[in-house]
């Protein structure tokens, strides 16, 4: 895509555990019930020196189990969306689009478990994030890297309301997701997950 410490003593330990248990309330809650998702996002990414290569923004769309459209709009309109089957990536810039059977990792992209909340503990190593810029912070790593596409990520909390995802990939590349605006369970008309290609576009896969 174009374009995811514990202290030592009582006292400490006792603050984190508070921490923890916030983040993972506020996980919990947002998630509950949770059937479609859609907001808007902007997004930087940085290099392993942490220097910003790309920014961009749009708005992202989630629905329970495995549907996802993300669209960027700024600085250059590009479109990607998971059926549920078939991962879709639209440039009309260049007037092609790509497509690929839908598989690992997409399941096991941090988003996942916002529309299956349950593989938390099972697919990823949990800590504690602690709170910081008002937010409350879990982390988490996948336990199996073979099907993985990110290192660790961080999830942010405030309000109650999901603000921010910050993902590192394998090369350490970091890339980071502000969110606003959420609108839940919307009634989302199908084509927000459908794809046909225009006419006149190249198509690349299978």
């Amino acid at each position: 895509m174009r374009i995811s410490h514990w202290l030592a003593g009582a006292l400490a330990l006792a603050s984190t555990q508070i921490a923890h248990a916030d983040a993972r309330a506020d996980l919990t809650v947002f998630t509950r019930g949770l059937k479609s998702l859609q907001g808007g996002f902007s997004q930087e990414v940085y290099d392993t020196k942490g220097h910003l290569k790309q920014s961009s923004s749009g708005r992202v769309s989630l629905a329970t189990p495995r549907q996802f459209r993300w669209e960027y709009v700024k600085p250059y309109r590009q479109l990607v969306i998971a059926d549920g089957k078939t991962v879709w990536i639209y440039e009309p810039d260049l007037q092609q689009v790509s497509k690929r059977p839908q598989g690992p990792e997409e399941q096991n992209s941090p988003l996942a478990i916002l529309v299956d909340p349950a593989r938390l503990d099972h697919d990823y190593i949990v800590t504690d994030g602690g709170t910081s810029a008002g937010m409350n912070w879990l982390g988490i790593a996948p336990r199996s890297k073979a099907d993985s596409n990110f290192q660790s990520a961080r999830i942010g909390f405030k309000d109650g309301q999901l603000s921010q995802i910050v993902v590192t990939d394998p090369l350490g590349q970091r890339t980071q997701m502000y969110f606003a605006l959420w609108q839940r369970n919307l009634a989302l008309p199908a084509t927000t997950f459908g794809f046909t290609v225009p006419k006149g576009v190249d198509v690349i896969g299978d």
